[in-house]
């Protein structure tokens, strides 16, 4: 598929607390779990010191962004409080914030309070995978941050979160929820929106593989677009293989997206998507 590239030289801008961030150059998002059931990083980093590190670490490999996620949400996960969340950021993003000052934080929750908290302590960015629908308070909240909110596409609650979906058109139907939640921002007053179309959100690899051969055409070029598919089974089941083993495979998938127009790659492995970013990038400025 040749995109056209004319769609993806608007340039996208996002206010972080003041903070112009341009992304018209796409940035690296690393993934910073605290929690002790995460399925890749099996809770490695859930104390403050070694979380410290890894940020750092993240930060050092390329990383322009830190992606905080308190809770769990793969299949089966146990299922945290906000209170819960809160206690496990701790004061880990004003401590990252003191020690690396232009590092950029994003906090994954559903959660408003855990938002509001993460608010008070610096971060830049509300990740919410639940589109606004596990907790009512939250595009008001977002509003009142005058934060970017990242909107993720994904099923209506947190018991079907994982439940696969017949979908006619699977772009179709992301798109379709895009512009009924953009509105719903927009008219919150929510200003910055980045978009996450749910990989490895109750959809079948299907699903996921015309996702991704159709990344241009998701949320019509009018927001930025954030693409998480690091360490996703889609990717690896069919191949026989572990969440660990696919770098090969999940960088020519960054690439092809990267082609088609995403801003943000959200990744475990920062070192391998930096990578595949330079190629990128060195390619981009010889055309």
């Amino acid at each position: 598929m040749h995109s056209n590239t004319q769609t993806h030289t608007s340039s996208y801008s996002i206010n972080c607390n003041g903070r112009l961030v341009d992304l018209t150059s796409p940035k690296i998002m690393g993934i910073l779990n605290l929690t002790p059931d995460s399925f890749s990083d099996g809770g490695k980093f859930n104390n403050e010191k070694l979380a410290l590190l890894h940020a750092e670490k993240l930060l050092k490999e390329g990383a322009e962004i830190i992606d905080i996620g308190p809770q769990s949400t793969r299949p089966n996960a146990e299922f945290l409080s906000s209170e819960e969340e809160i206690r496990r950021i701790g004061t880990l993003i004003s401590q990252i914030k003191k020690e690396f000052p232009e590092a950029l934080i994003s906090l994954d929750t559903f959660y408003a309070e855990t938002v509001k908290f993460g608010f008070n302590e610096g971060m830049d960015i509300i990740n919410d995978i639940s589109g606004g629908q596990y907790d009512g308070a939250m595009f008001d909240t977002a509003a009142e941050t005058k934060l970017p909110y990242i909107l993720m596409h994904v099923n209506p609650s947190y018991e079907t979160m994982h439940d696969k979906i017949q979908f006619e058109d699977i772009t179709l139907e992301i798109n379709r929820y895009f512009s009924e939640k953009t509105r719903q921002l927009l008219e919150k007053g929510v200003k910055d929106i980045i978009l996450d179309p749910g990989f490895g959100f109750g959809k079948t690899v299907e699903h996921q593989v015309k996702m991704i051969n159709e990344t241009e055409y998701l949320g019509f070029g009018r927001w930025p677009l954030l693409i998480g598919i690091s360490r996703k089974s889609f990717i690896y089941k069919p191949l026989g293989k572990t969440a660990l083993d696919i770098n090969e495979e999940t960088q020519k998938l960054h690439m092809k997206v990267l082609d088609q127009g995403a801003r943000i790659l959200r990744v475990h492995d920062v070192l391998e998507a930096q990578k595949t970013l330079l190629e990128f990038n060195a390619k981009k400025n010889k055309s």
